[in-house]
């Protein structure tokens, strides 16, 4: 297939996949004749995997991820699938990559068409093929859309409100003024360079604050931990890794981890999760849905280069929300973990000791204190979100 051109199908359900050097990420999204999806439910990935008449399949790093239309079983008001794929690495794009679409007879495995989009380059998400309704008749077309912003421009443009976070105004350089205190709303008078930073709740004062100088802290709800070692402040990569279990031994739970990054007034500058993986130039990468098991049973796990946090960020949330709307009365043993990323070694952890019938919790916080060094603190409280979107201010308001 050629861009633009389409075939009819001759099977009722037919199977896209599609396949490229590197591991992608493929979802399907089922539109209305306004080119929009009816709401989030129509949006259909890892985390989403079946909707009416159409389901995910992961190939599990070992075969292509692929998307399964029973036209069938495809709901009346429903006129086109569209089939996307984007790398599953952070911030990669698909200049020298050639992702190939294969259309498939599901049931007999005969395959009905084939395409490859042509003069690929910095786009990290594509519209690969579209199967759509036309007078009676099922076809696929060969589409070939880039977008240069990811799964989250996809997501814009088709209705899912799992879209790209709008970045923060850029504030005038403000070089003298201090980060805010984490337990402060309003911005602190300047205060010279060893002033020693407030304590966050339940940190203790002074002297009695933990570090890590006697090796891994266990944290409870509210607890603080001054990420220094030897007395220096920790500067370098750390990654948060989030892990959940279904409770119960019951059915699959998925779980979307995040990290919201703020200002001195507690405002949004932006924020990173599975459609957005890579914020602020690079010093926070998310590392997609984790499909390998690396990192001790992580699900997913965000890397922070603490050196590079530009100077207007001085509070990161790390929250975890269910897109598809599952309670975390369903999760047993969900937790968060601070791991040296040079040395592989476990810094701190927070594991959450009880459950609410919500959709969201906010994890922790890293807060940049007046001296430089960073402190994290175990939050562990429940909220009614979905989405990051819906994440942003409760998260602000556990600054």
């Amino acid at each position: 297939m050629t861009p633009g051109s389409n075939v009819p199908l001759s099977a009722a359900r037919i199977t896209v996949d599609v396949a490229a050097p590197v591991r992608l990420d493929v979802s399907g999204l089922l539109l209305t004749g306004d080119g929009k999806v009816r709401s989030d439910d129509d949006f259909i990935f890892y985390n989403q995997p079946s909707g009416p008449g159409v389901a995910y399949r992961s190939g599990g790093g070992a075969a292509p991820d692929a998307i399964t239309v029973d036209t069938a079983a495809v709901p009346p008001d429903i006129e086109k699938i569209v089939v996307t794929a984007s790398p599953d690495a952070a911030g990669q794009t698909f200049q020298g990559i050639e992702p190939t679409a294969t259309i498939r007879d599901a049931d007999g495995g005969a395959v009905l068409a084939t395409f490859t989009p042509p003069q690929l380059g910095t786009e990290t998400a594509l519209v690969v093929v579209e199967v759509y309704r036309r007078g009676g008749q099922w076809k696929a077309r060969a589409v070939g859309q880039g977008y240069a912003n990811g799964l989250a421009g996809i997501a814009t443009d088709f209705g899912v409100t799992v879209e790209e976070p709008a970045a923060a105004p850029a504030a005038p350089p403000q070089p003298t003024a201090p980060p805010v205190a984490p337990s402060t709303a309003p911005p602190m008078p300047a205060a010279p360079p060893a002033a020693p930073a407030a304590p966050a709740p339940g940190s203790g004062s002074g002297s009695g604050k933990i570090n890590l100088d006697k090796g891994r802290v266990s944290l409870q709800k509210n607890q603080t931990v001054s990420l220094v070692k030897g007395g220096r402040p920790l500067l370098s990569q750390v990654r948060m890794g989030l892990g959940w279990e279904p409770a119960f031994r019951g059915a699959d739970i998925d779980l979307d981890a995040s990290v919201i990054a703020y200002g001195p007034q507690r405002n949004h500058i932006d924020s990173c999760y599975f459609g957005k993986l890579t914020i602020l130039k690079g010093a926070v990468k998310h590392s997609g849905d984790n499909l390998t098991g690396e990192g001790a049973g992580d699900d997913e796990v965000i890397v922070v280069d603490l050196g590079r946090i530009p100077q207007e960020v001085t509070g990161l949330v790390f929250t975890v929300n269910s897109f598809s709307g599952q309670k975390f009365t369903d999760v047993a043993k969900a937790y968060c973990r601070l791991v040296d990323a040079a040395t592989d070694e476990e810094l701190v952890r927070f594991d959450l000791t009880q459950a609410e019938p919500q959709t969201g919790v906010l994890m922790a916080k890293l807060i940049r204190q007046f001296s430089g060094e960073w402190e994290m603190t175990a939050i562990g409280d429940f909220v009614k979100a979905r989405t990051v979107r819906n994440m942003v201010d409760p998260a602000a308001r556990a600054l």
